[in-house]
């Protein structure tokens, strides 16, 4: 069997291809051993070490390798470095050590950067995509079929991304452009901050989100107080819905003809998607919470079966 695990922002999933999944929360991870990590991922998809063939890993930006890479060959866990966009824990630090320890078979996976981007407008940008996106991207795939289409991961974090004829264009992070409930571009005010010594750039990305500006500021907060129709959660909501959508027309001019796809959190509220719909003027398609986690165990799989392409990622297994 098969295994994907996606460092998500607020837990760690692993998830294999036959419908079973298992979190761990970050802070959870960090503390456990990698013994107790590597025995609550096996109880928890109700497998044995022996019938595990491959692990799919994606490990933070995931910007230190640019092809699909067995564990055993990659250094500094396939990142230039743990600097950067996100808030550091240590739990997926922690899971990533306990494969790496357990002896299982495992590839890493890389993010989507300059390194590996199908289009070369977008190497004007060092990063598009932590690893987790493009197994997003490859469960739409399979899912639906479709060589061309475009894919908004919504949570905390906004990330969309393009594939044509088969192809990962290139993605466009939150740090550029759309914000999420949490994390956001650094706007005018906050080069200031981060001029005047006031925060780091890192601490204003991560809070650069729409929840920067109202009293809601929790994803479980925020979606209590939209039940009751409070103002500005009708607002965060409607704004992360049209700044996803403008990434999504943008990717559009190189992909025309792409179907929509939106998943994490957000993106698969009916709010956001509905008016996401409205704007580009086509049906959309929520992928489940599950889809980073579930697409890497499919990029394991096809690996070991022999693919040696994903999506325009090469593979060196």
């Amino acid at each position: 069997m098969f295994i994907g695990v996606d460092h998500g922002t607020t837990g760690i999933r692993f998830a294999d291809t036959e419908g079973r999944w298992v979190e761990i929360a970050r802070k959870q991870a960090r503390d456990m051993t990698k013994e107790e990590i590597i025995a609550a991922v096996l109880t928890g998809l109700g497998v044995k070490k022996e019938d595990v063939e491959l692990i799919a890993v994606n490990y933070s930006m995931g910007d230190g390798i640019s092809r699909i890479t067995p564990i055993g060959k990659v250094q500094n866990r396939g990142i230039v470095s743990r600097e950067g966009a996100g808030v550091h824990i240590g739990g997926g630090t922690n899971v990533y050590d306990a494969i790496a320890a357990s002896g299982l078979p495992a590839v890493i996976v890389p993010g989507i950067h300059r390194g590996n981007y199908g289009h070369p407008c977008f190497r004007a940008y060092s990063h598009g995509a932590s690893a987790d996106k493009l197994g997003i991207a490859y469960n739409a795939y399979l899912m639906a079929g479709d060589r061309d289409f475009i894919v908004s991961d919504i949570s905390s974090n906004t990330v969309t991304m393009g594939v044509k004829g088969l192809k990962m264009l290139g993605a466009i992070d939150a740090c550029i452009f759309a914000p999420g409930v949490h994390h956001g571009p650094l706007d005018l005010q906050a080069i200031r901050d981060v001029d005047a010594g006031l925060t780091t750039a890192n601490d204003a990305f991560s809070t650069a989100g729409v929840t920067k500006t109202i009293p809601f500021k929790t994803l479980d907060v925020l979606i209590g107080a939209l039940e009751h129709n409070d103002p500005d959660a009708l607002w965060a909501f409607d704004t992360i819905a049209v700044f996803a959508a403008m990434e999504v027309a943008s990717l559009q001019l190189l992909i025309p003809d792409a179907r929509i796809f939106t998943a994490g959190s957000v993106g698969s509220m009916d709010i956001v998607k509905d008016r996401i719909s409205t704007l580009v003027k086509k049906d959309i398609t929520v992928l489940g919470k599950m889809s980073a986690a579930v697409g890497l165990a499919q990029i394991a799989r096809d690996v070991h079966g022999g693919k040696k392409d994903i999506l325009g990622i090469s593979v060196d297994y």
